[in-house]
């Protein structure tokens, strides 16, 4: 996934708002989000293309972004993104998408050999991954049990890192940009702002504060493919034409681009509801599905 737009406790009613794109190439094989009858309670779309690198065998395919909803509480959210870097990939790392499937199973071997449960806080789960950041190819890992929010980059020095409430966005850069509430709060990273993390915040911060409740127009934040001019764009290794391609939110490239857009909107009533519209070529939409439900929220 390639752009995650976060509202964490920046609205009275909601809990939890995400707009997120997935961004990767035409060929992977993919099936959009559904219940996952192999895990209980699992609610996310399914990448049927990771490596089988460091699963055990009858382990399921990993995903990009889900919620588990079980009971007693032990609701979990978490997403993945990749830093961006081509002379730093591995072709024997493990799968990120095994990392976010440890965290959202609540179980499985994590990179040190330890081992989460379900009564792990995000905190010590990501703790323990980050204890061995060279198991996985770089990564922006998000983590929740809907009562902290978490992130760590395994391509950074800075440690794991609990998100305060406000709006947050990241891509596939090291580092995560965030905002406090209200319209006059700047979008600050420690680093040089990509436009499509900084313009997604706002575009977010706006739909929060005028209309929160409307899936659809986190979906048009979602929609937009302005891409940044040459001044603007991040070095990341690939070519400029490929670059320039990947800098708008949503990426309509001839051989990659954007192959799901989520939304997941969590009330502080416990209700929810998790749409995801996907895309083939070019960004010709087939497929558009929507769950709901309750989760049980902690104070």
């Amino acid at each position: 996934m390639c752009l995650v737009l976060i509202g964490w406790r920046a609205h009275p009613d909601y809990r939890l708002i995400v707009a997120a794109n997935r961004d990767e190439f035409y060929t992977r094989p993919t099936e959009s989000m559904r219940w996952w009858p192999e895990v209980p309670g699992l609610l996310a779309g399914r990448d049927l293309g990771a490596t089988a690198t460091g699963k055990a065998a009858g382990d399921p395919p990993g995903t990009w972004l889900g919620l588990t909803r079980e009971a007693q509480g032990h609701n979990r959210f978490a997403t993945v993104t990749n830093v961006r870097n081509p002379n730093d990939e591995r072709t024997d790392a493990r799968s990120r998408g095994a990392l976010l499937m440890d965290f959202l199973r609540g179980s499985g071997n994590v990179a040190n050999g330890l081992r989460a449960t379900a009564g792990d806080s995000p905190e010590k789960y990501l703790l323990d991954v980050a204890a061995a950041p060279d198991d996985y190819n770089g990564y922006n890992l998000v983590v929740s049990d809907l009562e902290s929010l978490w992130w760590h980059s395994n391509r950074t020095a800075t440690p794991p890192r609990e998100l305060t409430p406000g709006f947050h966005g990241l891509s596939n850069g090291a580092f995560i940009a965030s905002a406090m509430p209200g319209p006059s709060s700047a979008v600050r990273a420690p680093q040089s702002i990509w436009p499509k993390i900084g313009d997604g915040v706002r575009g977010l911060r706006t739909v929060v504060e005028t209309d929160p409740g409307n899936v659809d127009r986190y979906f048009e934040v979602l929609a937009d493919r302005t891409r940044a001019s040459d001044d603007q764009l991040p070095h990341t290794g690939i070519p400029l034409p490929f670059e320039r391609a990947v800098s708008a939110r949503f990426v309509a490239h001839i051989l990659h681009g954007t192959r799901a857009s989520t939304v997941l909107l969590v009330r502080e009533d416990g209700s929810f509801e998790m749409a995801e519209r996907s895309f083939g070529r070019l960004g010709n939409r087939t497929e558009t599905v929507a769950f709901g439900g309750t989760v049980d929220l902690p104070d």
